[in-house]
């Protein structure tokens, strides 16, 4: 439409009258109908209607005030605004209503009242009519100067909106393609106005009066936005947009709309991500799949389920660390220092670290280490974890795996998903906010090994991809350390992997450092006790590991203590709650009649006495030599998780048929180091002088074999030699030494082999005050991890056959009664 003068308008309009607002040519409103008339208009002539004249109705603005207003017809505006209703939606909530969805099309006066009832009807004139204007050659100057100022003002304010809107965008296009005369009523019906302005705007049927009617509304509006930008500049952190423009439209077929606060704020909130998006500084492939979702997220209506999942994929990509990372400190001597002061031993994993520090000050681009520390429970493996992490000044960050079996809990969950969300590993790096963390995982033998591999192999972490991102995200830079109690459930391909360091258990005189260090310091101050009301000597804590604990590591020992501290914080308690009293009659009274101490002096000093009647009797007793009273007993030694074990082996005969019974619960591995057993000693008992009288020790004779703790599962080789002495002694009948341990695997041919858990076996035969230890001549090179104190305390024999076993295990030695030629062993 090149303008209004092809606009033909009815004579006759019905007229509907409303306090919503002013209703220009050119612009497009919401009306809500509710008045007895209104509603009567809409179904007569709306409703019922079907031809295209019977959808223009006149629309005339009711300047009665809406607190006086009754149901007569009010006396009626000169001019109104002919409308074409787009769109009738009615409702019954909260009351029955239309809504109105009516676009201006041009001017009319009102002639004649036809009629009042239903509705009323008018003989009206048409009173836009600008072919002079339109055709250029009449209009005077001082017109065309007017609108040409309007016409700058109008791109002016457009170009203090933000073009990245669409409708900011469309707005600047129709400035250029509408003809100028409508810009007032357009412009007019958008920007921040009062009804009685635009009803000023309204009344102005000469275009030149309407030039100057609207100018200074819009000159206004220009200045407002010049005030917010200034405040906006002295707040940068104010996000919000204040845009004063309402809803508004053109012609019909050119509709358009500009959002409300709510909508602009969520425009601007767009914007923004936009800018943190590319101020990520994300690599690039990365940030072309981020423009392309904030280009989809534009496009797309609030109201659709994956607009929320595009936004939230945007803000996870913005808030990870790509390019964040934090600052090593390489001071070896400060690192040795601060290692040293949060753990006591442990020296293999500290040069670990040490040397970790050393190659990355000769090389900065040195990818992060993959560490597995295989231990006991309590032994520190994750706490240490902890200590590098502050040791290099970079942020911790634990995963536990204990009971994962889903690989979408690591890697994450693809977006087609409900619910979908990353991985725990990205997890960590957007809690900790650099790309260089110290990342713990513990409980490496419980999660499955796929999802893993990418994560643990240094040549592939540099490419991670998370389901949920559908990035690769460079995790060369993260520390990562796992942790494990044994390498026996970890998949092999992953173990390849990963750097093993084994953190053993630890001996009586570390665990007594590390309480005194460590412990009892944390201790009190768990329990609000000082060192000056709770002292534990030395001896007392020898006490607590020999008799109330058996562990590799300290757990049981830090809980012992806490009940310590627990009993004297009661006994300080009781002490106080008697000090308080009013007077010294009182409290005499008081302790006659309830038996409650006075205060007791300090310190308290933990005696032996005193850790009996706090923790109860002992609970492990050193039972090792009252157990070997009777031929047929020997002592192994054993390795679990939980650290090394002594473990007893009985043996007893009785008349029968010559087999062997064997109880404990025991492996298939186990069971078949029996039988070796039996056919080496029945092959060699005329040697060892076990025939009695026959040539078959076990004619005529049943032989049970039990391990006790029927309850545990045992298997494994390293019992053979222990069962071979054990045999020896009841076939013999003489008795095994009560200080000595063994361990080693068995061939049919008498040699003894090596076998795995050395220094976990010998600590725990030290911590069982043996004092011999019979190991395979192979293990002797595994002696060097020994603490220097505990290879002082103990005597070793190093066997390379089961002669040399049974003469070191007997007092006296297990003599032959024929000499045999030495076997050595050629594996």
């Amino acid at each position: 439409m090149s303008s209004n003068s092809g606009i033909q308008i009815p004579s006759r309009l019905p007229l509907l009258c409303t306090h919503d607002g002013v209703l220009l040519p050119g612009s497009t409103m919401r009306i809500s109908v509710d008045t007895a008339r209104n509603m009567q208009l809409v179904k007569s002539r709306l409703l019922k209607g079907t031809s295209l004249q019977s959808t223009i109705i006149g629309f005339i603005p009711n300047t009665r005030d809406p607190e006086h207003d009754s149901d007569e017809l009010p006396s009626l505006h000169s001019i109104g605004t002919a409308g074409l209703v787009v769109q009738v939606v009615g409702s019954n909530w909260p009351k029955p209503h239309y809504t109105l969805l009516i676009t201006g099309l041009c001017r009319f006066r009102v002639t004649q009242l036809l009629r009042e009832k239903p509705f009323p009807v008018a003989k009206v004139e048409q009173l836009d009519k600008l072919e002079q204007y339109t055709e250029g050659d009449q209009a005077d100057g001082e017109l065309e100067e007017l609108s040409q100022r309007f016409y700058q003002a109008a791109v002016q304010l457009v170009g203090m909106l933000d073009m990245s809107v669409p409708v900011v965008a469309k707005l600047r296009r129709l400035l250029d393609s509408l003809p100028k005369e409508t810009l007032p009523d357009v412009l007019a019906s958008m920007i921040r106005t009062s009804n009685k302005e635009k009803l000023q705007v309204l009344d102005a049927v000469d275009l030149e009066e309407r030039f100057k009617k609207a100018l200074p509304l819009l000159t206004r509006q220009i200045e407002g936005l010049k005030l917010l930008q200034k405040t906006r500049k002295l707040r940068p952190d104010d996000d919000k947009r204040v845009l004063a423009i309402r809803k508004g439209g053109v012609f019909p077929g050119r509709q358009f709309s500009l959002d409300e606060d709510g909508e602009d704020e969520d425009g601007d909130d767009t914007a923004m991500l936009e800018k943190k998006v590319k101020a990520a500084a994300m690599p690039e492939a990365a940030l072309r799949v981020c423009l392309k979702e904030l280009k989809r997220l534009k496009k797309m209506p609030q109201s659709m389920p994956e607009y929320a999942l595009t936004r939230n994929y945007l803000e996870m990509m913005v808030e990870l660390p790509w390019s964040k990372s934090s600052t090593d400190c390489l001071d070896i001597r400060a690192a040795r220092v601060l290692l040293d002061n949060d753990h006591y031993a442990m020296e293999k994993l500290k040069r670990r670290v040490l040397e970790y520090l050393a190659v990355r000050q000769l090389k900065s681009t040195l990818k992060g280490p993959i560490l597995c520390f295989v231990g006991p429970p309590g032994v520190g493996k994750t706490s240490v974890g902890r200590s590098i992490a502050r040791t290099l000044g970079r942020e911790f960050h634990r995963i536990a795996l204990g009971g994962v079996c889903d690989q979408s809990d690591i890697r994450g969950h693809r977006r087609t998903y409900v619910g979908s969300m990353p991985g725990r590993i990205i997890n960590g790096l957007k809690t900790v906010g650099v790309n260089n963390p110290v990342m713990t995982k513990t409980n490496m033998g419980c999660i499955v090994v796929l999802p893993r591999l990418t994560v643990l192999d240094p040549e592939q972490n540099h490419s991670f991809t998370d389901h949920y991102l559908n990035v690769p995200f460079d995790l060369s830079q993260v520390l990562f350390i796992a942790t494990a109690n044994t390498m026996a459930t970890i998949p092999p391909a992953l173990l390849d992997r990963m750097e093993v360091l084994q953190v053993p258990g630890y001996t009586q005189e570390e665990k007594v450092e590390i309480a005194h260090r460590h412990l009892i310091p944390h201790q009190l101050e768990q329990h609000g006790l000082t060192p000056q009301q709770l002292q534990i000597p030395q001896d007392t804590t020898k006490d607590i590991i020999s008799k109330y604990t058996r562990e590799a590591g300290v757990r049981s020992l830090e809980r012992k203590i806490g009940a310590i501290c627990r009993a004297v914080a009661v006994k300080f308690a009781e002490g106080h709650k008697v000090f308080r009293a009013e007077s010294p009659t009182e409290q005499h009274n008081k302790e006659e009649d309830s038996g409650i101490a006075a205060p007791p002096e300090m310190p308290i000093v933990i005696d032996p006495i005193a850790l009996k009647d706090i923790l109860g009797p002992p609970v492990f007793e050193m039972e090792v030599s009252e157990r070997l009273t009777l031929p047929g007993v020997a002592i192994g030694l054993a390795w679990t998780p939980m650290g090394g074990e002594i473990m007893f082996v009985e043996a007893s005969r009785m008349e029968g048929e010559g087999q062997l019974t064997l109880t404990g619960q025991l492996g298939d591995v186990m069971k078949e180091s029996a039988h070796l057993a039996i056919s080496w000693l029945r092959s060699n008992a005329k040697t060892y002088l076990l025939t009695n009288g026959s040539a078959d020790p076990l004619e005529g004779t049943d032989i049970h074999l039990h391990f006790p703790a029927g309850a545990v599962t045992k298997d494994g080789p390293s019992a053979g030699v222990t069962i071979v002495t054990c045999l020896a002694s009841l076939l013999s009948g003489r008795l095994v030494r009560s200080d000595v341990a063994m361990t080693g695997e068995i061939t049919l041919r008498g040699l003894v082999l090596p076998v795995g858990g050395i220094k976990d076996k010998v600590l725990a035969a030290h911590r069982a005050n043996l004092k011999r230890v019979i190991i395979p001549k192979r293990n002797e090179k595994d002696l060097e991890e020994i603490p220097p104190r505990v290879r002082a305390d103990l005597d070793f024999v190093f066997a390379s056959t089961l002669d040399e076993v049974l003469n070191a295990a007997f007092d006296g030695g297990f003599p032959a009664a024929v000499s045999h030629p030495q076997v050595v062993s050629k594996l």
